[in-house]
């Protein structure tokens, strides 16, 4: 069977994490992919957008919630301090908290909340702070099982915008990008205990590797004493898919794509990819469909690639190059062999596009830009604009919902012919920057802005 057919499949599968079909339990859901197995979900918005069930202010961040078995975790900032807040994901209502100090300060001025969504079990729960705090905590009262403060343990020197990768899980070992210094890119821990199990990524990955797409240098030459090469971490959360029989682990690092045997940490090959350009990053989950990846990023045209990994799973050639997705912190959804998905770096870039996955080959595209330079700079009480931006999607039962970065929720049919876009409506209470996904579970879509909380029943009407 054609493997762009059998990933649309894998969607109904259940989950990697034992959940239940209906639960959302880390980033980007069940299938690490931004897909959901739900079905009976509404056609259409109904008059007045749908019903919300709840809403609540939080505290700062943009990381996205997970929700299971009827609990959501959300990991936001209050003043001084992170806060691990579990919910009654039916009513909002508050059931146990978890603080910690922080320091974080970004320096680019964006908000100093946590990035990383919350990665959920029947029994614990693991979070990942701006600064690299690695909590695991008892996920039905919040107790404290153990910790690890990564940016000590492993050297890790200041990322662009603090840490941004959520952590997976695989056979009890907790998956983590955490960029320390020489190789220690990605490290996975003891799930029960917090214990490092294995570490890899780094100077020996990538001293001496081709520099593809860099006119003029054509090997890595890693200076440990140059800040490019020391900020190995980047925001992209790693993947776990099976390629030729080969069970793996993929992330894109600040310098390219590594794949690591996820049992024992051993390199399976890497591929640079990263602008050369020194504040770059690489944020989008690559996307495994057969034994084909693709990678992408916005940052001054670095664009995607598509690659095919080779027979013995030891290298990989690239299938083709292009601009047609420019991929920022969203992550585009397959779907029939096709992405459809927000590409651009920045509120006048942003565009809505479908592109044929086998080639690359742009089969739609609409303008999604800010009139504005920056949508950050409205006056109070203006009216956002009635376009996206820089907006991302999820699927579930044959469509797409997509949240823009101004709250403006947009529901599509994925159809490689033309755009189909269904409904749209602006959500109240949601202001820029919405810069997480949509979150589904049992029915309900979870919204989160800055620094506040919507959910909405999107059940079909009966």
């Amino acid at each position: 069977m054609n493997p762009l057919l059998l990933r649309t499949l894998a969607i109904f599968l259940g989950s990697s994490l034992g959940s239940h079909a209906a639960d959302w339990p880390e980033f980007l859901g069940p299938n690490r992919d931004g897909t959901s197995p739900e079905t009976g979900l509404l056609e259409r918005f109904p008059e007045g957008g749908p019903r919300v069930v709840w809403q609540k202010d939080t505290g700062i961040g943009y990381a996205t919630p997970s929700v299971r078995d009827g609990v959501l975790v959300l990991h936001h900032r209050v003043g001084g301090e992170e806060i691990v807040e579990a919910m009654d994901a039916a009513t909002g209502a508050t059931k146990w908290l978890h603080k910690y100090p922080t320091r974080y300060q970004d320096p680019f001025g964006y908000n100093n909340g946590p990035r990383c969504a919350p990665l959920l079990t029947a029994e614990k729960c693991f979070t990942l702070g701006a600064e690299g705090v690695l909590v695991c905590l008892d996920v039905k009262t919040g107790k404290p099982v153990w910790s690890r403060a990564t940016q000590k343990d492993f050297e890790v020197p200041e990322a662009f915008f603090g840490v941004g990768s959520s952590p997976v899980l695989e056979d009890g070992k907790l998956i983590v990008q955490v960029g320390g210094q020489p190789d220690s890119s990605i490290v996975a821990f003891d799930s029960a205990t917090g214990r490092t199990l294995w570490q890899n990524g780094g100077a020996k990955t990538w001293d001496g590797a081709p520099m593809h797409a860099w006119p003029g240098e054509p090997f890595v030459k890693w200076d440990v004493g140059h800040p490019a090469f020391q900020k190995a971490a980047s925001y992209c959360t790693p993947v776990l898919a099976t390629i030729h029989g080969r069970r793996q682990v993929l992330t894109v690092t600040r310098q390219g794509l590594i794949s690591l045997d996820p049992a024992t940490g051993a390199h399976n090959f890497s591929f640079w990819f990263r602008s050369p350009r020194e504040e770059t990053v690489n944020a989008m989950t690559p996307v495994v469909s057969g034994d084909l990846i693709l990678i992408s990023s916005a940052y001054y045209r670095s664009g995607s690639v598509l690659l095919r990994v080779r027979p013995d799973g030891k290298g990989v050639d690239e299938v083709w190059r292009s601009l047609a997705l420019e991929m920022h912190w969203s992550q585009p959804n397959l779907v029939a062999g096709h992405l459809f998905g927000f590409s651009g770096r920045n509120e006048p870039d942003a565009v809505l596009r479908c592109v044929e996955f086998a080639t690359g080959t742009v089969k739609w595209e609409r303008n999604e830009r800010w009139p504005n330079a920056s949508h950050s700079k409205l006056r109070p009480g203006e009216a956002p604009p009635n376009v996206f931006g820089r907006g991302s999607t999820i699927f579930a039962d044959g469509k797409l919902f997509a949240l823009g970065e101004a709250g403006l929720l947009g529901l599509f049919k994925p159809n490689a012919q033309k755009i189909e876009e269904v409904s749209r409506w602006q959500v109240p209470g949601l202001t820029y920057p919405c810069w997480g996904a949509p979150v589904l579970s049992g029915k309900r879509l979870y919204l989160r802005s800055e620094s506040k909380l919507i959910c909405l029943d999107i059940a079909a009407a009966k």
